[in-house]
């Protein structure tokens, strides 16, 4: 991989402007970094490689993972406490940080309420459905794992997904429109069209500063208390991919981003000795419901197994499917659960209609008695209520036994899965980067997709932890990058 030169303060030239605090990338961590470290007395300089604000975040559902007791949690009626969000969180995301998750779900309803303030619409509704989006403007619902064997052992399940105001997808450009707003009303200065190429440290070893080019002219700019990066993550970058998730799907996965989330923020942050955390993990997706009612169908591999719950998140089943032989899945629905996914960009293909377990075992080409034996055993274990293979909670279990039955391909090989990747630079709660030996290194700070926060893979993964903890470290950022904090 690249990383770009680390230039010596001492060796600069000429610093053709100074902040305070500078800001690289103006996406929802970018965004609430600059507005904090502005409100903390800082003049904030934001340097944006595109032509204006937004980065994914502005792509994205504008679903933000928060609870412990948020305002719209109690509107609804539903009961959360930061300890029963730490304890799902920590059980079931593999967070190597416990006080970095701590502090996310201690501060989550005032987080919750700090973002209304800014003018992010949010409604006081609950989707009860399940649905990867919800398709009301409703704000609470159900994004993750909660609800899932045996992360509801730990804590008691409760929807912790906030979606902006919106019926359907596309809240994030809302939310971003009104973080920008915010940001040039309180004179946050941003200069676009601008790419970072390289940090620039002192003698002390605090990172003081960066050089950037636009338009083929070179700059360097001084940040008198910190730079924060929040540039992106890497998945539009193929050779990177290749390099720190060779296990990933190579067939049936498109990232999800904009161009320029091609690795540039992690090259700056290795550039200054950060290092890195989880950077195998990613979240992909093509769920197989809406319907919901298709939950209640089976996931077999090409040996005919099932191999995870299916009222799983969607993210936690794509990274299952992806550790099958061939990255190949099929669901199995009988007369009663057949229905066609209502998600269009995941491409599922109906393979056939079977009037027989037999007859649908070897259209798959499946090895013989397999499927049989699949739904035999299945079938029995769920009429009685119960799945002790796999622990698929009893909401949607029923027997599969009224032909004809149907299958649907709906793995890598022959779907359409979209992903993010997760891994990246490794902060604390302080939003400080890290070096190789776990130390903050001076006047650097960073948040959002270029680091790796809470989720560490998709298994682990909830819609809204990619905002949530995002924006809420964006502004643990900001803060202490304007008080100068070493």
């Amino acid at each position: 991989m690249h990383v770009p030169e680390l230039l010596n303060a001492g060796e600069v030239a000429e610093w053709h402007d100074t902040a305070d605090v500078v800001v690289i990338g103006f996406g929802i961590a970018g965004a609430c970094a600059a507005l904090e470290a502005r409100r903390g007395g800082a003049d904030v300089l934001v340097i944006e490689r595109a032509g204006g604000g937004g980065g994914a975040s502005s792509l994205s559902a504008g679903i933000f993972y928060l609870g412990g007791g948020t305002a719209v949690q109690k509107a609804v009626g539903m009961e959360d406490t930061p300890d029963d969000m730490f304890d799902f969180l920590m059980a079931s995301t593999n967070a190597p940080d416990a006080a970095l998750v701590r502090r996310f779900c201690d501060d989550s309803p005032e987080h919750f309420d700090w973002l209304e303030a800014q003018g992010v619409p949010f409604g006081r509704g609950y989707y009860k459905g399940k649905s990867v989006i919800a398709p009301t403007d409703d704000c609470l619902a159900s994004t993750g794992n909660e609800k899932v064997w045996p992360y509801y052992l730990f804590a008691a399940p409760v929807p912790r997904g906030h979606k902006v105001q919106k019926e359907g997808d596309g809240g994030g450009a809302l939310a971003m429109n009104a973080l920008i707003e915010r940001c040039e009303e309180e004179g946050v200065r941003v200069v676009v069209n601008t790419r970072v190429d390289a940090l620039v440290r002192d003698d002390a070893g605090r990172i003081c500063g960066a050089r950037c080019k636009s338009s083929g002219e070179e700059r360097t700019i001084r940040a008198r208390r910190g730079v924060v990066l929040a540039a992106g993550g890497f998945g539009m970058n193929e050779a990177y991919m290749r390099e720190w998730c060779p296990d990933f799907p190579t067939m049936g996965a498109e990232p999800i981003g904009i161009p320029h989330n091609d690795g540039a923020a992690l090259e700056l942050g290795l550039s200054a000795g950060a290092a890195t955390q989880a950077m195998s993990g990613t979240i992909a997706t093509a769920s197989l419901y809406p319907p919901a009612k298709l939950i209640k169908g089976i996931l077999v591999n090409n040996r005919g197994e099932r191999f995870v719950a299916e009222d799983s998140y969607h993210g936690r089943t794509a990274e299952f499917i992806a550790e099958q032989p061939g990255w190949q899945a099929f669901l199995i629905l009988d007369s009663e659960t057949f229905d066609y996914p209502e998600s269009q960009r995941a491409a599922h293909r109906l393979v056939d209609g079977f009037e027989s377990v037999a007859e649908m075992e070897a259209g798959l080409n499946l090895p013989e008695g397999s499927l049989q034996k699949t739904m035999a055993d299945y079938n029995a274990a769920a009429a009685r209520g119960e799945d002790p293979l796999l622990h698929k909670h009893r909401d949607w279990l029923q027997p599969l036994d009224n032909a004809p039955y149907a299958a649907f391909e709906v793995g890598y090989n022959n779907s359409l899965y979209h992903f993010l990747t997760l891994g990246g630079i490794q902060t604390n709660s302080q939003a400080e980067v890290l070096d190789q030996q776990g130390k903050a290194i001076p006047g650097f700070y960073a948040a959002g997709a270029c680091v790796s926060s809470i989720p560490q893979d998709g298994k682990g993964y909830a819609s809204g932890l990619s905002l949530g903890p995002g924006s809420y470290y964006g502004r643990v950022a900001g803060t202490n990058a304007a008080r100068g904090n070493d």
